[in-house]
């Protein structure tokens, strides 16, 4: 099957989706799931299938979870824990949950109250915009965003508000955040350590949101599920611990990322217990629940002693160090980031018209799959220039990367 999906977003809908969209389909689709596209990022991967791509696109670890959930996952099997856990989590998952988060981030969160399990942190972003957002708000975002915030506030109903993290150090004006609040905001979105950036927001940039959430009487949505993936001493400050914060934060994370475990789906929400009684009704009829033996083998997660984090945070470090020399070697250049796993690039200089073009060469004649930088912005002209590679990798992986990236560095040579 020929390579499509990047000359047209709906394209690739349409045909990767299998099926031909009729006038009568057409007419049938909802105004809201007609203005977002398909996940790029999710597709990437299925394209690297398609050429037997090195896949440096899609978020995953391709190495193994600590040893201690696998067998903790095993046992709970074993123990016949297959059956719905409580709708809003697993008491004892939960419990754990908040005894890590006060050692962690220093914050006395009840499990009882202010926690609910969810199906990833993705359903966990979804639960809460729809749990708290109505028709008519407005959602501040910071773009580039993950690609799944626009469409969530257009789920909920709301309009998606964009303000600017400009490189190379991923900074936002001051006035145009200001500017963005208004009498119509409901909430805004941080996520820090920030996907795709690499940007972790400083305590000084913090303080200054806090002061407008308080300001408008805004909600804020942190999606902190990179919270141990940091660099060069950069650390991690969660806005809930900032005064006048922890009754108006809703606080997003999950096993994913921290964890090397992608595919069980565990996320979960801390948020006071008037807003997560609203979100656990939401999540209930969301998805019921999430897979109950996982929830109880991420007791073991939350109960890894802090030398965990530190290897893990080395572990990163090696990786980030790898893909850096790569692109370095390569000649691409990047914006180095202090947090996450993923580092964007800059393909000004060979001369493709879209970043589109520049990752189907990359896919179809190198063989290395990344995201196209359009993803990850509202307008997508904006990211035109950009492309993300992630080096949440096995050293095999990056280093057979790094052996087509070369054909990429011999093209380059040969054009100049």
């Amino acid at each position: 099957m020929e390579f499509v999906g990047f000359s047209s977003y709906i394209t690739a809908i349409e045909i990767n989706g299998g099926m031909g969209v009729s006038e009568i389909g057409r007419k049938k689709i909802s105004a809201k799931a007609d203005q977002f596209r398909e996940s790029v990022i999710r597709e990437m991967t299925r394209v690297a299938l398609q050429y037997s791509a090195v896949n440096l696109a899609q978020g995953f670890p391709d190495f193994p979870c600590p040893l201690e959930l696998k067998q903790a996952a095993n046992d709970a099997i074993e123990a016949d824990v297959n059956q719905y856990a409580i709708t809003w989590g697993d008491r004892a998952f939960r419990q754990a949950i908040a005894s890590k988060v006060r050692w962690y981030l220093g914050l006395d969160i009840d499990p009882e109250t202010q926690i609910t399990v969810t199906c990833g942190s993705t359903e966990a972003m979804a639960s809460v915009m729809l749990a708290t957002v109505d028709p008519g708000d407005e959602v501040i975002v910071f773009e580039p965003y993950y690609e799944n915030y626009g469409p969530d506030a257009i789920l909920a109903g709301a309009t998606p508000r964009y303000v600017t993290l400009h490189p190379p150090h991923w900074t936002f004006d001051e006035a145009q955040l200001r500017q963005a609040f208004n009498a119509n905001t409901k909430a805004i979105i941080i996520n820090t350590p920030h996907n795709p950036t690499g940007k972790v927001f400083t305590r000084e940039e913090l303080t200054l949101i806090a002061e407008l959430c308080q300001k408008w009487d805004v909600l804020a949505f942190t999606d902190e599920i990179y919270e141990h993936i940091l660099y060069d001493g950069t650390q991690h400050i969660a806005l809930a611990t900032l005064p006048g914060m922890e009754e108006r934060t809703v606080t997003i994370n999950g096993l994913s990322k921290t964890y090397s475990v992608t595919g069980w789906r565990v996320g979960y929400i801390l948020a006071n217990p008037e807003l997560t009684g609203a979100i656990r009704k939401v999540h209930d009829f969301l998805t019921v629940g999430a897979p109950a033996p996982l929830q109880r083998a991420g007791v073991a997660a939350m109960q890894l002693p802090p030398s965990y984090y530190e290897e893990l945070g080395k572990l990163y470090h090696q990786k980030r160090d790898s893909i850096l020399q790569i692109l370095n070697g390569v000649g691409i250049p990047y914006f180095l980031p202090q947090g996450a796993y993923y580092v964007l690039a800059d393909i000004s200089k060979f001369g493709y018209k879209t970043d589109i073009e520049f990752t189907y060469h990359l896919i179809k004649n190198i063989g290395v799959a990344v995201v196209p930088g359009s993803s990850f912005f509202s307008q997508p002209e904006k990211g035109h220039s950009l492309i993300r590679f992630c080096f949440s990798k096995t050293p095999e992986t990056l280093q057979a990367a790094s052996d087509r990236l070369l054909k990429l560095q011999q093209t380059l040579q040969s054009t100049t």
